[in-house]
């Protein structure tokens, strides 16, 4: 019978076999020198071969660019090299599944004066930025693990700062509120993921904040295969997606404006 590789480094790294216990590294710094070595440990420690893959789930992002480019690398090759289905999962909507989870554990599933829970699932851009998005996980969802629930983004998955994210967030919260009928003091805004204690100051600005939650459902030990769910219901309604990094930020690069004439003699031209 096979098994289910995952394999994310969009902060840090974490691999495992789903239904088994993750290798987690945080230290953003040596995680992709140590990520082959994972792979093959998680794989040992599952009782598994690398023959036994039949899935392999990446994290595509939103990240920074190199971190995220070798976990990405590292899939592809090892899904060519066995055979395995390669499926990609952006890391910021099953923020938002686990939440729900989340609060049920610390029994704050239903907030005192809230009915709606939404979700700024956010990870850390670095340059004082976040990637973002913000979240609301459909009523139907029931369930430890919220298996049939479906996530509607409300706030496309983007990049900004912070100050700017709670202005977006605000004005999309009071959308929300008039577009369902509802009152905008029932809804509560969790933002959760890499980078929300880092600006959590500044996010205090959200007017409906719940809780500031600085960790990832990669960070959990218990719940980590939450992300693995998302993207095998994502891979079964569009199993033709591309699996592609999330860089969102526009290149540091920039075509030179041509060269200036000189001596009346016509300018070089610089082409892309």
């Amino acid at each position: 019978m096979g098994c289910t590789l995952v394999i994310d480094t969009s902060y840090g790294s974490t691999v495992g076999v789903v239904g088994h216990e993750p290798i987690i590294e945080t230290d953003s710094r040596t995680h992709v020198e140590k990520l082959q070595g994972n792979i093959a440990r998680a794989i040992e420690q599952s009782g598994n071969t690398p023959q036994d893959i039949d899935t392999i789930i990446v994290g595509t992002g939103p990240a920074p660019f190199t971190g995220l480019r070798a976990g990405i690398v590292t899939a592809k090759a090892l899904a060519f090299a066995t055979g395995a289905t390669l499926i990609g999962q952006n890391i910021l909507e099953p923020q938002a599944r686990w939440n729900l989870v989340r609060r049920a554990e610390n029994g704050t599933s239903d907030a005192e004066d809230a009915t709606r829970v939404l979700t700024l699932a956010v990870n850390d851009a670095r340059r004082k930025q976040l990637y973002f998005e913000l979240c609301e996980v459909s009523s139907g969802a029931s369930g430890a693990d919220h298996d049939d629930a479906v996530i509607v983004p409300l706030i496309a998955m983007d990049i900004d700062y912070p100050s700017s994210i709670v202005e977006r967030v605000n004005q999309a919260v009071t959308e929300y509120a008039a577009a369902h009928g509802i009152d905008p003091a029932t809804i509560v805004v969790d933002v959760v993921g890499h980078g929300a204690g880092k600006y959590a100051s500044t996010l205090q600005g959200i007017e409906r904040l719940g809780d500031i939650v600085d960790e990832s459902v990669l960070d959990q030990p218990d719940d980590w295969s939450i992300f693995a769910a998302q993207a095998v219901v994502g891979h079964a309604s569009d199993p033709d997606a591309p699996i592609e990094p999330l860089y969102l930020r526009r290149p540091d690069a920039e075509v030179p404006s041509p060269l200036k004439h000189v001596l009346n003699h016509a300018g070089a031209e610089r082409t892309a």
